[in-house]
């Protein structure tokens, strides 16, 4: 049986600490890699991912000089070339160069901002540092923001990725930020008629964070973005549907609106499954049947309501089909989905379960099954 996949050996291992203790070798004179590695890798066994930079940081800082100034110069000597600036996507960076952010945060934020700020520039043209600015943001907003400001036209896409995602509410893994929409839709407007889809890609899901509390105000930005015609037309429409995500799987009608679904046509539909019960590992079989007075382009999803424990229920939305009815004729169409029982993010459990049928946000079809 193959040996399960460990992120954090993945990213932390002899052969990476190796190459950032070259890194650090050939940028500082004075610094013993052996040491470095042998420290960082023996602090490895029983610390999670997150903790493992942060035990890196602990073994690079003790070879740095102890003022902060002194120490940003040094890891700056240190860094890597920066990441290419011919690609336009998906290029994060490595885990091992994080450190920089981690020791900016720790020696920098209260008594050295500006330094630090200087610092996280460099170093997010090598990793992001989306999780360091933060800590900037909730102590120095005013501050950071102007700097940030000043970032998002930077000739580096790095830096003006950072200025949207270092600002999402919703960071994955990362701290939260107390800044509100007001503070950080105006970068946003700066952004989104960037050429890179790396930084495009970002603004979209800093709006689907917003939408989570403000619909309205991100229908509005997209409208307005799409009247001013700054961005191209096909990455504007991309940016519309990647931005909305999360409100049209709500069935929000002014989200699927702006993409061109109207709720307001009636639609004829039945949905039926090939059995009333099914076991956990089973593949259920649905088939529905659609007809609409007139031709209407349909987003149709499909949603799950989960029994919980204690009479309480879940629901999770899962698509089914992008397409058009054709007035008149009906469309068929089919799904399988395999009742999960090894599913990481989400238990079933038994008991009675519906499945809705959703088209263009409007429910217009449902049924039942048991789940044993």
């Amino acid at each position: 049986m193959a040996d399960k996949f460990s992120l954090k050996d993945h990213l932390f291992n002899a052969e990476t600490i190796g190459r950032l203790a070259g890194e650090y070798a050939a940028g500082l004179p004075d610094f013993d890699a052996v040491r470095f590695q042998a420290e960082a890798l023996s602090g490895f066994a029983e610390r999670e991912l997150m903790a493992r930079m942060e035990w890196m940081a602990d073994c690079l800082e003790g070879q740095l000089a102890d003022d902060f100034p002194t120490m940003a110069n040094q890891l700056e000597a240190a860094l890597p070339a920066r990441l290419d600036p011919a690609l336009t996507d998906d290029d994060f960076g490595h885990f091992i160069h994080a450190l920089p952010g981690i020791l900016a945060v720790r020696h920098g934020l209260e008594d050295h901002r500006e330094r630090a700020l200087d610092l996280l520039y460099e170093a997010t043209q090598r990793f992001s540092m989306e999780f360091y600015i933060r800590p900037f943001l909730n102590r120095w907003p005013d501050e950071t923001l102007a700097r940030m400001a000043a970032w998002a036209g930077d000739e580096n896409y790095h830096v003006r990725r950072l200025v949207s995602e270092g600002t999402r509410p919703k960071l994955p893994w990362a701290k939260a930020v107390t800044l509100t929409s007001d503070q950080t839709v105006p970068l946003l407007k700066k952004l989104h008629s960037d050429p890179t889809r790396y930084v495009t890609r970002s603004v979209c899901n800093h709006l689907n964070d917003i939408a989570k509390k403000q619909p309205d105000l991100v229908i509005d930005l997209l409208e307005g973005w799409a009247n001013a015609k700054d961005q191209d037309s096909k990455e504007l429409e991309w940016m519309t549907r990647h931005g909305l995500r999360t409100l049209v799987k709500q069935g929000h009608s002014g989200a699927l609106a702006l993409l061109g679904y109207r709720g307001d046509v009636a639609v004829e539909a039945t949905l039926a499954l090939s059995q009333d019960a099914y076991a956990i590992g089973d593949v259920l079989e649905m088939g529905c049947t659609l007809q609409a007075p007139n031709t209407l382009p349909v987003l149709i999803d499909y949603r799950i309501i989960f029994a919980r424990p204690g009479g309480k229920s879940g629901e999770k939305v899962f698509k089914l089909k992008v397409g058009q009815i054709a007035a008149g004729k009906p469309l068929r169409l089919s799904k399988k989905h395999r009742l999960k029982g090894d599913a990481t993010t989400f238990k079933l459990y038994p008991g009675a379960h519906q499945i809705i049928l959703q088209v263009n946000g409007v429910d217009v079809a449902q049924v039942g099954f048991d789940l044993t």
